[in-house]
């Protein structure tokens, strides 16, 4: 209920509801709130205040009807796959993903007779043979993928399911909303780790799960209530300021990242720069297409004597944290081989294009020239 303290007066930020559980006057008002007639809480994990206010907001971004904020990226995907497939059905997964999000799918769900097959889903083709053949419930991939930053073409991926009666679901996390909303091109699900980008301050832990069909939203909420998948309320307060100022944090460190690449490109002992805003990255005229106002903040260089090349640029540029993260306001270094896809094969690495001489790079929103001084004592600059 209003604070009568408060009188008039209303708080320009969202308040904090650090409660657990909700004090109810009557089994009447119980009902009432279990079968959807009145609005109000009841247990945390079920819902809660900053939950439902994150949501919306991260909704309206998306072009989303609804969404569901859970405990992690990892726990939104496991709320949308667990709310999509049962046993015996298929999933049809890019080839490229997060190393955590491939063990999911590959070994998790295998557990519970869920088959995962993996296409290659920058090549519509090989995608839509892939669909024929397996006929899918799922068709799952990255906007953007990680490491190596190779684009999916959503619409041509909306295609494909919708003629095959599959649901595309995308992970978003690379680009956000800012860049690209999946659901306006064709994909029923989209989800986001607002660890990164959207929470912006390496603070929260956090997912976002959106869609617009609304038959899949109660088994969703169900889900993330029986398996724990709730999220905390003090994460979601703090998520909801960072989004405030996702707009100009990522627009910021897409043009700090497209002009790094370039200079990037330049250094003596840096062997290869993967970039989509580059004419030499392989799906540059799609991301084009895909992001006119922008590639992102995320990009990676190869340093030609590998391991050992990675950390005297580690140890050399200590103002660059070595984070296995992304999505922080300062600009990070990760290690792909060592962290994301720690537990992948050498042999699934390489056919990735990840070596042991590749960093990853989450382009902050410093001055450009801080983050390349920086960059030249990493890369045994004199003068810098």
């Amino acid at each position: 209920m209003p604070d009568p303290r408060l009188g008039a007066s209303t708080p320009l930020a969202p308040p904090l509801y650090a409660a657990a559980v909700y004090a109810l006057p009557d089994l009447d008002a119980l009902d009432d709130i279990y079968e959807g007639r009145s609005p109000g809480y009841i247990y945390a994990r079920d819902a809660h205040p900053n939950a439902h206010h994150l949501a919306a907001n991260l909704a309206k971004l998306e072009s989303a009807a609804w969404g569901v904020v859970c405990g992690s990226g990892m726990a939104s995907l496991s709320a949308a796959f667990l709310g999509l497939v049962s046993s015996g059905d298929t999933v049809v997964a890019s080839s490229r993903l997060y190393g955590r999000t491939t063990k999911l799918l590959r070994q998790e769900f295998h557990r519970f007779g869920v088959k995962t097959v993996v296409a290659d889903t920058c090549d519509p083709d090989a995608t839509r043979a892939a669909v024929e053949a397996h006929r899918p419930r799922v068709l799952f991939a990255e906007t953007q993928s990680n490491p190596m930053c190779r684009i999916a073409d959503v619409p041509a991926l909306a295609e494909i399911a919708r003629a095959h009666g599959a649901k595309l679901f995308i992970d978003n996390t690379f680009v956000t909303p800012v860049l690209y909303r999946p659901l306006e091109h064709g994909a029923e699900l989209v989800m986001e780790s607002l660890t990164k980008m959207i929470g912006g301050h390496s603070d929260v832990t956090l997912g976002f799960l959106g869609g617009n069909d609304p038959e899949l939203l109660p088994g969703v909420t169900q889900i993330v209530s029986a398996w724990g998948l709730a999220s905390n309320p003090f994460d979601c307060w703090q998520a909801d300021r960072g989004l405030l100022t996702l707009d100009i944090r990522m627009r910021t460190a897409t043009a700090n990242a497209a002009a790094l690449a370039d200079w990037l490109a330049s250094r003596p002992g840096v062997s290869q720069v993967v970039y989509p805003g580059r004419p030499d990255h392989p799906d540059h005229a799609l991301a084009r297409r895909l992001f006119p106002a922008g590639c992102g903040n995320m990009l990676c260089f190869e340093l030609a004597g590998g391991r050992d090349a990675v950390n005297r640029f580690m140890r050399s540029a200590p103002g660059i944290p070595f984070s296995p993260s992304l999505g922080h306001t300062h600009t990070t270094v990760s290690y792909p081989w060592g962290t994301s896809h720690r537990y992948d094969s050498p042999a699934e690495k390489r056919r990735q294009g990840i070596t042991d001489g590749l960093v990853r790079v989450s382009v902050g929103c410093e001055p450009l020239d801080a983050i390349r001084a920086e960059m030249g004592k990493g890369l045994g600059e004199r003068g810098t």
